[in-house]
């Protein structure tokens, strides 16, 4: 409490200092405080009326103490009323001040993959890429493809898409990992279930400060896009294939018919990518040191089960099953990442 009531105090200065004349006249350095005071507003309200919640406590408890009867019962009533809720605040307060990721409000790079399975694992990942697609439109989200190969009996080798918009990367971070299905294939005339998979990969959107990619270390290759023949196939060498020497990752882009987007698209691609590799040997020991419920980034572990039979999908991390997978597929993943983002912020607070 002593941590809170200092930001407070911090949050009661600056707003003093954002209505001095002096700052108004300074457009930089009101714009700098505002951005300092918008980081603490949530803490800072939610002391206050904690603050509040306690002088009706101590009021109700002193006031009893003078009374009888009826009124006393009211309250002392409202006094432990009071309490429970000075309780509530205290743990909401203890939650804001869990160190949080600033990563989280940042657009995303989604990498979809089909796993073992061969078709139907095609056709698995691509559910999956309709379902992040429909979750991301109804989020509001910008949905960017990079790359989208698909196979012809309408599944999907691999799709590379760009998210952008504010919080896209802190809602899509825990569905890395290896996605599993349980299902009857079409082309199965036995009935039998049959079990395939799909790997997915969340990247956060690198700033520019944190990613230099100096272009001595990366080879531009320019080819033809692919497609799925006729009017599709592109004539002219649009497609972009990135190499990037110290590291080895290699990005393409086909999906613009012009070659100019389609190489500011893999840069973009690629810059997330360096971020993530950099960032990930950064944290490998600590890694080794402690296994996370949620968002290891370790992403040979089979995160979460889809079993059409039962219309059920499980995640294993934190052991929660929806019975409406349907919905789920439909984009309707909110149920699941509220329970996720919970577990990561017990976690954190364990810790």
């Amino acid at each position: 409490m002593d941590k809170v009531k200092e930001i407070y105090e911090k949050y009661t200065l600056l707003t003093e200092k954002l209505s001095d004349p002096e700052v108004l006249s300074d457009m930089e350095e009101w714009t700098k405080l505002s951005k300092e005071r918008a980081e603490i507003e949530e803490i800072a309200l939610k002391y206050a009326a904690y603050l509040s919640a306690e002088r009706e406590m101590d009021g109700a408890f002193s006031e009893a103490e003078k009374e009888t009867g009826e009124m006393r019962e009211l309250l002392l009533e409202e006094g432990h009323a009071c309490k429970e809720r000075l309780a509530a605040l205290g743990e909401e307060l203890k939650l804001l001040l869990l160190p949080k990721d600033k990563r989280d409000e940042r657009g995303c790079t989604l990498e979809l993959r089909a796993g073992t399975g061969g078709e139907e694992a095609a056709l698995f990942a691509y559910d999956l890429y309709r379902m992040y697609q429909s979750y991301c439109e109804s989020h509001r989200f910008k949905w960017e493809i990079v790359d989208l190969n698909e196979t012809e009996l309408g599944g999907m080798k691999e799709a590379i898409v760009n998210v952008s918009g504010k919080g896209a990367y802190g809602r899509l971070k825990y569905e890395s990992g290896v996605h599993r299905v349980q299902r009857v294939p079409e082309t199965e005339s036995q009935g039998r279930i049959h079990t395939s998979a799909a790997t997915v990969a969340v990247l956060p959107e690198a700033e520019d400060v944190e990613v230099e990619i100096d272009e001595k270390d990366v080879r531009v290759d320019l080819y033809r896009s692919s497609g799925a023949g006729g009017q599709k196939v592109n004539k002219t060498e649009t497609a972009i294939r990135l190499t990037h020497f110290p590291t080895g990752i290699v990005v393409t882009c086909q999906d613009e018919r012009s070659q100019l987007k389609n190489k500011e698209k893999a840069y973009r691609v690629l810059k997330a990518r360096l971020y993530d590799y950099y960032r990930s040997r950064r944290e490998t020991a600590e890694a080794e040191n402690r296994k996370s419920l949620v968002g290891s980034g370790d992403r040979s572990e089979r995160i979460r089960t889809y079993n059409f039979p039962q219309s059920r999908v499980t995640d294993h991390r934190i052991g929660l099953s929806l019975h409406d997978l349907a919905g789920f597929l439909a984009g309707d993943l909110d149920g699941m990442i509220d329970a996720l983002a919970r577990a990561d912020r017990e976690r954190l607070l364990t810790e």
